[in-house]
């Protein structure tokens, strides 16, 4: 079945916080990616107290264009609890999410859709590691956190599931493979934590180059990185429980 042959709405989540730089450039650019297909979409701007406009410029574009809706979060932070949040608010049956900062390419959003909606995948990955390590810019410092970080992941993958890029930021999966599945809100890599915990009996990983972040300011800090080594360990404490 082709995706142009696809009924099947996507939901795609950008979760933003001060991204008025990238926002609108992001959005045309996922609109001429996704122009070909004939899957409807909406994109939920998910942001969580923006102070550069970000949210002006969101609301302005959606009078527009009524695929693109904003959701304000007061009070709250983290990449993983917008996504979330944003799933929420759509009945797509493809949901999706892709960063903000334009380091993922939208013009990869028609491969993601087709591997799901027409290949008959669970979720399909945009993938910075699937052939080579395939980043620009980073430092050989930043590298190897990357890798380690990713090698922290191969005892929990499951033995049919081994991801190259398990933290990616950038993929489309099939609702029902979360459906009542209890995620949680805290940190960056949701995807991990789908992956142990969703229903997914079938993946595959679409390379792509990463690149530099277009506008703005990089939110990783020290704080993302307890956020993980937290979700590793409760991973880990989960599994071992079902496996007693």
């Amino acid at each position: 079945m082709l995706v142009s042959e696809s009924k099947k709405k996507l939901g795609l989540v950008v979760p933003t916080l001060n991204e008025v730089g990238n926002l609108e450039l992001l959005l045309t650019r996922i609109r001429e990616a996704l122009s070909s297909m004939r899957t409807p979409y909406e994109v939920l701007i998910v942001d969580d107290g923006s102070t550069d406009g970000t949210q002006e410029l969101a609301a302005t574009l959606g009078k527009s264009d009524p695929r693109i809706k904003l959701l304000i979060r007061s009070d709250q932070k983290g990449l993983a609890g917008a996504v979330i949040h944003g799933w929420c608010f759509t009945d797509a049956e493809l949901l999706g999410v892709i960063d903000a900062d334009l380091q993922h390419p939208p013009e990869l959003l028609p491969a993601l859709v087709q591997a799901v909606a027409g290949d008959g995948k669970d979720i399909a990955i945009g993938s910075r590691y699937v052939h080579t390590r395939k980043v620009k810019g980073w430092n050989p410092l930043r590298l190897a956190i990357s890798r380690v970080s990713t090698w922290a992941t191969l005892p929990l993958q499951k033995d049919h599931l081994r991801i190259k890029d398990p933290m990616s930021g950038f993929f489309v999966l099939r609702r029902e493979c979360i459906e009542g599945v209890k995620l949680q809100p805290e940190g960056f890599k949701l995807l991990l934590e789908i992956l142990v915990r969703g229903r997914i009996r079938s993946a595959v990983e679409v390379p792509f180059e990463f690149g530099l972040r277009h506008a703005g300011e990089s939110k990783a800090d020290f704080k993302v990185a307890l956020h993980y080594f937290s979700l590793l360990g409760q991973l880990s404490r989960d599994i071992l429980k079902g496996e007693q």
